[in-house]
């Protein structure tokens, strides 16, 4: 604001110069003119006047130019400055962000370690029990049926625990297993010879549910042999085992035991 009114003020200036200019010019030469006798002294007088005019008016232009190009060096300096604390409230922000970041991945490689540590405990202790300071690994978890390359849970839970097929495939997932998966004949009699105490309607949940009209596993394979469930696949159906009877088609929502299925351990 300052060196606009230091602009006005010269403009102002400038603006009297001229007009003071003018007068003495076109007074100096009517005088000139009608003072024939002081012609030459008058004209001397005039081209000083004008040479003077001239001059202080070069002046005023150049305090002006002065005037403007630092008024928009300042207006750049104060853009310039108010940019440059921008950025370095963004630098701020970021290096902010970064050092959270980092801790971030910092916790989440001190939990992923951990957790690795504790899994392969647990592997340890799972499959190599330690039995008077010994240890003795095997195939199968404890309470795990080892049969070919794969290990089997045999859940016949009573009658009130017994759960859906949604819920008992939840189970299985819950100890990095899945609803068993029958690939041959051999494992379908496997099966069928550890669905305990099953009849009837009621048996116990194999991975195989009806899915766009098609019998498909867990794994998202399609039933290759058609033979072994003649029902067709209507949606919210889902197979069960039964020892006597081989497979049933029923509702996926009703309770039943469920059996378990997951890679043996190479040893």
């Amino acid at each position: 604001m300052k060196y606009s009114l230091q602009i006005d003020t010269i403009i102002n200036v400038k603006k009297a110069v001229i007009k003071s200019c003018i007068y003495f010019l076109f007074g100096l030469r009517s005088t000139v003119v009608l003072l024939p006798d002081k012609k030459e002294e008058g004209t001397i007088q005039w081209f000083q006047q004008l040479a003077w005019c001239f001059g202080t008016l070069f002046f005023s232009l150049l305090l002006v130019v002065i005037a403007v190009s630092f008024t928009v060096s300042e207006s750049r300096i104060a853009n310039l400055t108010a940019e440059k604390q921008n950025l370095t409230t963004q630098n701020q922000k970021l290096e902010s962000e970064k050092r959270n970041l980092t801790e971030r991945i910092h916790n989440l490689e001190t939990r992923w370690n951990e957790q690795n540590i504790s899994r392969a405990q647990w592997s340890i202790d799972a499959y190599c029990p330690n039995n008077n300071t010994n240890r003795t690994c095997q195939r199968c978890q404890d309470g795990w049926v080892s049969y070919q390359s794969s290990c089997y849970s045999v859940n016949n839970a009573q009658s009130t625990s017994r759960i859906n097929w949604q819920e008992a495939q939840e189970d299985c997932r819950r100890s990095n297993s899945d609803l068993v998966v029958v690939l041959d004949e051999s494992e379908k009699s496997f099966v069928s010879e550890y669905s305990w105490g099953s009849s009837g309607n009621q048996g116990y949940w194999i991975g195989l549910k009806a899915e766009d009209g098609k019998w498909k596993w867990v794994n998202g394979s399609e039933l290759i042999n058609k033979n072994w469930i003649q029902t067709n696949a209507n949606d919210g159906q889902c197979v069960i085992s039964v020892t006597q009877d081989g497979w049933k088609s029923v509702q996926c929502k009703e309770a039943q035991q469920w059996i378990c299925e997951k890679k043996a351990l190479s040893i």
